[in-house]
């Protein structure tokens, strides 16, 4: 397993084990947690901290409809990562899951500049997509006005605050104005969601924003 240098925050992986992502965001997280030893045990240590805070508490009545809702939401619930294996192609088995398959299963649609997306379905507040950047291409310069979580899967991009490879994670906020490149080799393929549009400068992306919905 390669080196992951770029990690999930501390609130993203709170968050996770909390319950209290969104669905898309919980994808990227279980993904990333796949391919991460260091994530998959600090998430394993939120989830020992949660139960013995459970224990602690008090008991109280539930509603005698308590068991199936339960069971309701855990169908529902997050992807659960598990340690990638080898030689199973490109995407983990919390991404496979919704692809229904790896990355020949994917249905491309292009959106400009030789890049091509598949929007995932999820629901809640966030969307999440796969995005294909051929070698060498640039996502135009942007900024954001929410939350943008970019874990790639293949490749590598770099931008104007590091290089990110296979299993790197780049947490990007309102703060960061960047400009991605996929680096020369293999194509770029990265799962990104995010919880409000994204903020481009240049009058071309931002007339392009209205149909590709990132």
């Amino acid at each position: 397993m390669k080196q992951i240098k770029h990690h999930l925050t501390e609130s993203l992986l709170m968050g996770y084990a909390a319950g209290t992502l969104p669905e898309a965001f919980d994808l990227v997280v279980a993904t990333h947690v796949s391919m991460c030893d260091d994530c998959r045990a600090a998430v394993a240590e939120y989830d020992a901290v949660g139960g013995e805070v459970m224990l602690d508490m008090p008991p109280m009545d539930i509603d005698v409809d308590a068991l199936a809702a339960t069971l309701a939401m855990i169908d529902k619930g997050a992807p659960v990562p598990k340690p990638r294996q080898k030689a199973r192609g490109v995407f983990p088995a919390p991404l496979q899951d919704y692809v229904a398959g790896d990355l020949s299963a994917v249905k491309w649609r292009k959106v400009g500049g030789g890049v091509s997306q598949m929007v995932l379905k999820t629901s809640g507040d966030a969307t999440v997509r796969l995005l294909k950047i051929p070698a060498g291409t640039a996502i135009p310069d942007h900024g954001h006005h929410g939350t943008e979580l970019t874990l790639v899967l293949q490749g590598a991009f770099f931008d104007d605050t590091d290089r990110f490879a296979a299993g790197d994670i780049e947490v990007a906020n309102e703060d960061l104005n960047h400009t991605p490149i996929a680096e020369a080799g293999a194509d770029c393929i990265c799962l990104a969601a995010s919880d409000a549009p994204l903020r481009f400068n240049g009058i071309m992306p931002r007339i392009a924003q209205r149909f590709i919905g990132i």
